[in-house]
């Protein structure tokens, strides 16, 4: 499998620095890892994106060069999350009817600012029409301004909170997600660290408790590793500089090595 790093904190507006230490970590963390729970070695390559920390324009155009010219599955480690912003537009011109499934505990549709930052990544892809609407799916949310949520509901975007993930059951929740993740011609899976609760994941900028616990993230993920249309994942807002013991970056190596299979 291709790991591609992608070492970018400034598209969080100051509020993100230190995520740019987490490609190396997270990737340092996977090297400890022997076998992952489906008796895998995660085996892999690894690339780099040039990023400019004081330019995110320039560094959304060297992303989307980079990924236009992948040729394999690749893992996408970040960074902040305004990077999905240039994956996902380089994603969507090599695939037909592509989706994307987002895990956060934000919806990411505060503005249209452009280039987007890591609160608004989402709604400029929908609005600058790189995803269909109805393509979009949001997990594990629990925060959002009132915009956000009034915009969720108006662009008719499927989304699954904790709450309703409490009410009707992980199992219940992960089909209904597979069933519209099925639909799309190919999948691009974003995760962002805070939709796990911090218990889990202290190392991010934002915690917001009462989140999905690790367990429950890869039970969605070895589930979603099953679907033929997954072209590409990222892993985005792991922040070392605010981990307890490495946790969440060994949260985030596991994370990744549950994607590895032995058809990859």
């Amino acid at each position: 499998m291709k790991l591609i790093k992608i070492p970018f904190s400034a598209g969080g507006l100051g509020k993100t620095l230190g995520t740019e230490l987490a490609p190396d970590k997270i990737i340092d963390e996977l090297k400890h890892i022997f076998l992952n729970e489906q008796g895998v070695k995660p085996e892999f390559s690894v690339e780099s994106v040039k990023v400019n920390n004081s330019n995110i324009t320039e560094t959304n155009e060297n992303i989307y060069n980079h990924i236009m010219q992948n040729d394999e599955m690749p893992v996408i480690i970040g960074g902040d999350h305004s990077i999905t912003y240039a994956c996902f537009k380089a994603f969507s011109k090599q695939f037909n009817n592509p989706g994307i499934l987002v895990f956060d505990a934000h919806p990411d549709c505060e503005n249209n600012f452009s280039p987007p930052t890591h609160e608004d990544f989402l709604r400029v892809l929908v609005e600058e029409n790189h995803v269909k609407r109805e393509n979009v799916i949001l997990v594990g949310l629990r925060s959002w301004h009132k915009n956000e949520y009034d915009y969720l509901k108006q662009n008719k975007i499927k989304f699954f909170s904790m709450k309703e993930i409490a009410n009707e059951g992980i199992k219940e929740v992960s089909e209904a997600v597979m069933s519209a993740a099925l639909q799309f011609g190919s999948l691009y899976v974003s995760i962002d660290i805070d939709v796990l609760d911090p218990a889990f994941a202290p190392g991010t900028g934002y915690l917001e408790p009462a989140g999905l616990s690790s367990r429950e993230l890869i039970f969605f993920l070895q589930r979603l590793t099953n679907l033929k249309n997954l072209k590409a994942v990222d892993l985005v807002e792991v922040n070392p500089k605010l981990d307890m013991n490495s946790l969440t970056s060994k949260t985030g190596a596991k994370i990744i090595s549950e994607l590895f299979k032995m058809s990859l």
